[in-house]
């Protein structure tokens, strides 16, 4: 039976091997290789979540198989594991010092635990033992990324290349750090060459989505960025809900269910297209975060609902994100570029007897960190400590200014190190975020949830970005952005230039050219 469900799985025939293997285990399910292979083709299949509980199977039965245990590594890599997967790598390699894949898994858990460096060190110990290794020299080039090493970084990527000019992998991943570079064009021409070597490699599509935003491409941009629903790090976070999906016809009518996506910043920001549904005579509905609910509620036009609740009927959904393409959004026909939300009038009273009301002095909100989640949170987000301190020291040196905290999350309980009034109850909800703002001459944050509900009210706020942004704010100098009127972007002139991005801001407070 074993050798039946192996020559299927050689052939390509997934399913008729894995039924024989399930067979197999019933007989006998203790049965180290029928648990090896059929982990092994789980695996291959993509299917990570099944293939671990057979590969433990697996090397509990036969703890010295190496082969089961790499492939234990993989899979937990793949679902989001490093822990784990490190003592299986390190098991092999007590066994064997000199075995590459247990080197190449190892540095590439480590990357994903935040230890670029010691990543670093076990992806060379794997080129040393196989120089062609050219997944060991992209993960490499990754964590030279990971350390801010650019050069080097673009180095390992084309040698990678160069070793296999058809890696997608190295391609995409190249791509993605000429965008960071701003190299907008080489990006692309990049990316396009490996979509045109491999036409499904959603990464490749994703980050050529990227530079083609970042560079205000919106068409191109937009039509990419579909590409993120097939993209192994985001699918899982799409529901392929039940109906037809709207394309942008004509939705007069109809009730058209807008599903919100990623970031609790993106769905404020893309909040904008529900009321251009409504003006075409549809009925839009908002399935997001409860959180948001009271203060995208009250939408013109527009029912909002929590996303773990019961969906209401609909005629049509389309995922949020996706709404630019279906309006066919250039950076000229932005919605309501100029504030399409509006706080509500019986929290901003109470904000405002809460705060101190001296006309001669200004108060300005501030928000030092975003979602600790997001991949790129290290970049966007000022360091924590010492270092915080240190850094906002120009702008808390205004004896004219009274600083307000609007920052939320873990890393909240700093406004006490940074001497910044803490709202007194915390922010809980979005809409007394959005209140408290109305009550504000304007907002310092940096890119986060808080500088998209500012805009979206048409408060001024003044944006801190890394070198390297995300796409919504384009890779030009430009202080303004097309998606909303009132921000103005402060951009870090090099890598890691926090303080020149906030001695900007502090020369516009001193000649109060902002807020304005």
């Amino acid at each position: 039976m074993l050798l039946d469900a192996i020559a299927h799985q050689r052939a390509g025939r997934a399913g008729q091997a894995a039924a024989l293997y399930r067979t197999a285990l019933t007989i006998a399910p203790d049965q180290p290789q029928a648990l090896y292979l059929a982990g092994v083709l789980e695996l291959g299949e993509g299917r990570a979540a099944a293939a671990v509980p057979l590969l433990r199977r697996a090397v509990a039965a036969r703890p010295e198989h190496d082969g089961a245990a790499l492939h234990l590594a993989r899979a937990l890599i793949a679902m989001q594991a490093p822990e784990p997967a490190l003592a299986q790598t390190m098991a092999v390699l007590a066994r064997d010092p000199a075995a590459v894949e247990a080197w190449f898994l190892l540095g590439t858990a480590l990357a994903a635990l935040a230890r670029p460096d010691a990543a670093e060190a076990a992806l060379r110990q794997a080129l040393h033992l196989a120089p062609d290794h050219v997944s060991a020299r992209v993960n490499l080039a990754n964590a030279l990324v990971d350390q801010e090493r650019w050069d080097e970084a673009e180095i390992a990527y084309r040698a990678a290349l160069a070793r296999d000019p058809a890696s997608g992998e190295a391609a995409a991943s190249l791509g993605c750090l000429l965008t960071a570079r701003g190299r907008l064009n080489e990006a692309m021409a990049v990316l396009r060459a490996a979509i045109a070597a491999n036409p499904g490699f959603a990464p490749a599509h994703w980050n050529l989505a990227e530079a083609a935003l970042l560079a205000g491409d919106f068409a191109t941009g937009f039509n990419a960025y579909e590409w993120r629903k097939r993209h192994d790090r985001f699918r899982a976070d799409f529901v392929d809900l039940p109906g037809p999906v709207w394309d942008g016809g004509d939705p007069a009518g109809r009730t058209i269910l807008v599903h919100a996506e990623q970031g609790l910043g993106d769905t404020v920001q893309f909040a904008r297209y529900l009321p251009a549904i409504a003006a075409r005579g549809g009925r839009p509905v908002l399935v997001c975060d409860r959180t948001l609910i009271g203060l995208l509620g009250g939408l013109a036009g527009c029912h909002v609902v929590a996303r773990d609740g019961v969906l209401p009927r609909y005629d049509a959904w389309i995922d949020q994100m996706s709404l630019p393409r279906a309006f066919a959004t250039t950076a000229q026909t932005i919605p309501a570029a100029c504030g399409y939300l509006h706080a509500d009038p019986a929290r901003i009273a109470a904000w405002r007897a809460r705060l101190p009301a001296d006309p001669a002095r200004r108060r300005i909100g501030l928000c030092w960190a975003g979602n600790p989640a997001h991949s790129n949170d290290a970049r966007r987000s000022l360091p924590a400590g010492a270092a915080l301190v240190a850094l906002l020291a120009p702008l808390r040196a205004f004896p004219d200014i009274d600083w307000i905290s609007l920052q939320v999350g873990p890393r909240a309980a700093e406004a006490a190190s940074l001497g910044v009034s803490a709202p007194d109850p915390p922010l809980v909800e979005y809409a007394d975020t959005a209140a408290l703002i109305a009550t504000l001459d304007g907002v310092v944050s940096v890119d986060s949830s808080v500088a998209h509900v500012a805009g979206a009210l048409g408060s001024a706020c003044a944006v801190l970005l890394p070198f390297a942004p995300d796409w919504r704010w384009l890779a030009s100098a430009a202080e303004t952005s097309p998606w909303y009127d009132s921000l103005r972007l402060f951009r870090q002139p090099a890598p890691g230039a926090w303080a020149a991005a906030v001695g900007t801001l502090a020369a516009a407070l001193q000649n109060r050219s902002w807020p304005v």
